[in-house]
């Protein structure tokens, strides 16, 4: 088994941050929105039945989930290409 070079120790360790930071910036942003949806469709006014208290939560949920994997690709193109421009040698 070969041993990693410095300087591809030092890009893996970049792109797992770049990731880090674009996930935590889809996170952000996707949560966001998922409370202004909330926010706007008055979406807690359902909680009042026990069907609607039950199924808040999942709804809820699955609207962060639909935006929050919408960012999926555009993590990957920048990730990819980040480590595309990297001197590897």
């Amino acid at each position: 088994m070969t041993q990693l070079s410095p300087i591809e120790i030092s890009n893996w360790i970049a792109i797992y941050l770049a990731a880090g930071l674009c996930c935590a910036i889809a996170m952000a942003l996707s949560v966001s929105v998922t409370l202004h949806g909330l926010w706007k469709d008055r979406a807690w006014a359902e909680v009042g039945t026990l069907k609607g208290a039950v199924l808040f939560l999942p709804k809820a949920w699955w609207r962060w989930q639909k935006l929050y994997l919408l960012s999926t690709p555009v993590t990957l193109g920048i990730v990819s290409y980040f480590a595309a421009s990297m001197a590897w040698s």
